[in-house]
């Protein structure tokens, strides 16, 4: 890097501090020269109001563009190199503003760089699969290699003549940094776009962690090279080199094992001592004295000394805590503008041979970066979409560094800082995978059969709710069930998210083990429950807002039926509110929206934990739970699961419906209509289950009658009909207050009637109706002793569903019959699906 000198003027002593507004106002043009209040001209004579007034400008002008640009997709980061390029035209900078702003951006850009070092798990190296080797390393060295041949073309003697500093040397330097892979900066991006946990997010990260480990090593190398090539006495290049490797062996051998020793000493749970955190600053800032010597070496020193913290808790999160706010608010903000206020010119002199020479390297290093990330994907038959958009992250820029080719980057790192996240916007999408064609609900089971559940746990609270909530269900041997359970951390002090499966890890130290305590009481669980329940546990560490990947992928990848997620509000006993917590809402409205399967949200009153034991010895109680059926996919999902709990003899289940009394039902509904009745037809005839018929007229009727239940039943369960009308509910939606819960969820769990029974809302599997709601498929089994009666029940069926299905076909197969339709085209294509299946119950 060559030095490049400012002269500045500066007046000893510096004033910093005006007299304030008060001397301004005061101030009198006719006054005597010599006068205290003449001359007052608080801007060009005071540094700090002139500093103030600089950053104010600086955000303000930023958050104006950032208003108009964040319509088109473009990031902040974009807003804030326009407000700089602006600033730098509209405002008369002195050569000392910009060098104290950039100061401050230097100084703020060190911390980044220290703070990303401390999110950073450094063995994660150790844990890369072959394919994120394969990329990180090819995607540094092969565009490294494909530069050498335009540089050794294109300089030749002459150059060398008309220059100080040779420029095949020069160039030859730089070529790292144009082949450069940023594990920040991919982080930083990965965030934004919301996929840091997602298969993509963790292939580009684990990819980046070599990538940037390699481009560390060639800095240095390069640097070395750089010094001993430019200076005659080799022994200041050994010098260099030699402290590098000093700091490196300090860093690794002293350091290190002194902050691993305060993170043992520390007490768990418990916060670091203030002091290590203030011992930590003073060697950061140790850092940054050490480049003055080094030149380049401040983009390592801070980010070395960053990996040597260790992440997480205590340390590694107090730290981030405590400045990552203050980085990412205020000092990387002045670092991007102040990096475009240097911007003298906006055209590239392509007239300039190292200019021109520069950028055809660098267009190259893009591509070929973009063509060698691409391939390794493609081989291991990852699908083309999301290949490219792997091998456009691959491919990001983030850093400017030398001042002759600072127009051309710029404008490099502008385009790419664009292009990039809006094309892999548009190429992946991590909810896609979740809707297929796979029904994965409770009414698609068979009777009896395994039952897959994934449950969520955020707090030990929630560890009582599902566990009571599984025993109500009433696993055995014949009807056995599987839960998967996740628990939810917030990431804090660590750059990567971390998904832990407990069943894999035979050992587990107390530093890594963030689930003991849920580990325990499911294990308790599995023990009450033997032979009839198997638990898996997970925990996942990740931003509040890319969650839901987690329970979604887990969902997925388990063939899960059910979801159940706890509400976001909490309540004591008395019934008063004891936390209401704006994030989990936001999650479960995101799982909601991108669930693979069916979901429901568990509101515990605390008398689930009341009644029903755990300990397997006492006698258990008898249970009532209510189901209040108005009709639609959601209520009979919700009444499916209330008839598997109702199989337990201690379970009282009272099923409600509430009918239209009207009865006007629009032809759009009749097969809903009709699939509720068949629904309905078992419960009223079933002995065990108790029906209850209630015609109401609107809403408000149905609060009435559902305000006098609840202190009738221990649990209640809806269907959340997520904009579904009906009359039954009329006048209802204005009032809600919840509409993750459905109109009759927010009705129950409004502090109206708090304290009363806990209620469980469902809400059936989206994502399959609405990729394939053009298919309707309906399966229909029924006790069938001979062929006669097979042909009866079959002449029977036909005649309910005549209504719509002018021509039904029977097709008998060895001991079933199959009645198909297709009707015309979409959006009236429609195929029902019944088999009669010999000797089996009607369901």
């Amino acid at each position: 890097m060559v030095n490049n000198l400012t002269q500045i003027c500066i007046t000893l002593p510096p004033k910093v501090q005006s007299p304030g507004l008060g001397r301004l106002l005061m101030h009198d043009e006719n006054a005597d020269p010599s006068s205290t209040t003449s001359g007052y001209d608080w801007y060009n004579k005071y540094a700090l109001p002139r500093l103030e007034t600089h950053i104010a400008l600086i955000f303000a002008v930023t958050q104006i563009v950032h208003f108009f640009l964040k319509r088109l997709g473009l990031p902040l980061f974009t807003s804030q190199l326009i407000a700089g390029m602006i600033l730098s035209k509209a405002v008369p900078w002195t050569d000392e503003g910009v060098q104290i702003i950039g100061t401050l951006g230097i100084f703020g850009y060190g911390l980044f760089l220290f703070l990303s070092g401390v999110k950073m798990d450094p063995s994660m190296v150790s844990r890369v699969n072959k394919r994120s080797w394969y990329i990180g390393l090819l995607s540094m060295l092969v565009p490294l290699l494909s530069m050498l041949p335009i540089m050794l073309h294109e300089f030749d003697e002459k150059d060398k003549e008309n220059h100080e500093v040779d420029p095949k040397l020069k160039t030859l330097f730089l070529l790292p940094y144009y082949a450069l892979t940023s594990l920040p900066v991919i982080n930083v991006l990965l965030s934004e776009l919301k996929i840091l946990n997602s298969e993509l997010g963790r292939i580009a990260l684990s990819s980046a962690v070599i990538g940037d480990h390699v481009s560390m090593f060639l800095m240095i190398m390069g640097n070395v090279l750089r010094v001993w090539t430019q200076i005659v006495n080799h022994k200041v290049a050994l010098g260099d080199l030699g402290s590098v490797i000093a700091f490196l062996v300090v860093v690794a051998f002293v350091l290190r094992p002194a902050m691993l020793a305060v993170v043992k000493r520390t007490p768990e749970g418990k916060p670091v001592y203030q002091s290590c955190i203030y011992a930590l600053m003073l060697l950061f800032l140790g850092c940054l004295c050490v480049t003055r010597w080094f030149d380049q070496f401040l983009l390592l020193a801070p980010y070395i000394l960053g990996l040597a913290v260790p992440h997480g808790p205590p340390l590694g999160s107090a730290l981030v805590e405590k400045f990552e706010g203050m980085v990412e608010n205020l000092f990387m903000p002045l670092f991007v503008t102040s990096c475009a206020l240097r911007l003298t010119t906006m055209t590239i002199d392509f007239n300039n041979k190292m200019t021109w020479v520069n950028a055809s390297i660098g267009i190259v290093a893009l591509l070929v970066k973009f063509v060698v990330s691409l391939i390794p994907p493609l081989y291991n038959k990852m699908p083309k979409r999301d290949a490219a958009a792997l091998a456009l992250i691959m491919s990001s820029k983030g850093i400017v560094i030398e001042q002759g080719h600072f127009t051309f980057m710029f404008w490099v790192i502008i385009c790419v800082a664009n292009i990039v996240p809006i094309l892999v916007k548009c190429l992946y999408d991590p909810s896609r995978k979740y809707a297929g064609y796979n029904k994965r609900n409770l009414m698609d089971l068979r009777r009896n059969a395994e039952l897959p559940i994934v449950a969520v746990i955020h707090v030990p609270d929630n560890v009582n709710s599902v566990i009571n909530l599984l025993e109500a269900t009433c696993p055995t041997k014949d009807s056995p069930m599987i839960v998967n359970i996740i628990h939810l951390i917030k990431l804090s002090g660590l750059a990567t998210p971390i998904f832990i499966s407990h069943q894999k890890r035979l050992r587990t130290t107390t530093s890594d083990c963030y689930s003991e305590n849920v580990i325990v009481a499911f294990n308790k669980f599995i023990g009450n429950n033997w032979g009839a329940v198997s638990v898996n546990t997970f925990t996942a560490v990740s931003p509040p807002s890319i969650m839901h990947e987690d329970i979604c992928s887990l969902a997925l990848d388990k063939l899960a039926s059910l979801i159940i997620l706890p509400f976001h509000r909490r309540w004591y006993i008395d019934g008063s509110v004891e936390s209401d917590d704006e994030l989990i809402r936001a999650l479960n409205f995101r799982v909601l929206e991108r669930a693979p399967c069916s979901v429901g949200i568990l509101i515990d009153r605390v008398n689930l934990r009341r009644v029903m034991p755990v300990d397997g010895l006492s006698e258990k109680p008898s249970y009532r739970v209510a189901m209040i059926f108005l009709g639609g996919n959601d209520d009979r999902e919700a009444l499916t699961f209330a008839r598997r709990m109702a199989q337990e003899s201690t379970v009282i289940l009272t099923v409600a419906h509430f009918s239209n009394a009207e009865n006007n039902r629009g032809t759009g509904e009749d097969w809903d209509h009709m699939l509720d009745a068949i629904m309905l037809r078992e419960v009223k005839t079933n002995g065990y289950i108790n029906y209850v018929e209630k015609e109401v007229a609107d809403g408000p009727e149905t609060a009435t009658i559902i305000h006098n239940m609840v202190n009738e039943y221990d649990m209640i369960i809806v269907g959340r009909r997520n904009n579904e009308e009906s009359q039954q509910t009329t006048g209802l939606k204005e009032w809600s207050e919840c509409p993750e819960l459905g109109v009759l969820g927010d009705l129950l769990a409004s502090i109206d009637y708090s304290g009363r029974c806990s209620v469980l809302v469902v809400q059936q599997q989206e994502t399959v109706l609405l990729s394939n709601q053009q298919r309707n498929h309906f399966v229909f089994e029924g006790l069938l002793k001979d062929s006669m009666a097979l042909v009866a029940s079959t002449k029977t069926f036909m005649q309910e569903f005549y209504c719509i299905h002018d021509k039904l076909t029977l097709q008998p197969c060895l001991g079933t019959a199959r009645v198909s339709k297709w009707a015309c085209p979409p959006p009236h294509q429609l195929k029902l699906n019944v088999d009669f299946a010999l000797g089996s119950r009607w369901w």
